[in-house]
């Protein structure tokens, strides 16, 4: 079974989710410690990743289309 770029994309939104609550979970009392900001560094770059795994999905579906 192959997994396809819409896929991946949900996996690194999923993730990027989690980073994020567990960034918010880890904020005591100012969110300007290592550990939050390096949660909200990862979970930027995990939603990043996933856009562009929707824009890879969404022009293999229009080359497929056309």
């Amino acid at each position: 079974m192959r997994i396809t770029a819409r896929t991946m994309a949900l996996i690194y939104f999923a993730m990027g989710i989690l980073f994020i609550y567990a960034a918010i979970q880890s904020a005591d009392e100012t969110i300007w410690n290592f550990i939050t900001i390096l949660l909200a560094l990862i979970a930027t770059l995990d939603f990043g990743a996933g856009i562009r795994y929707l824009r890879l999905h969404y022009k293999i579906k229009k080359i497929k289309k056309g």
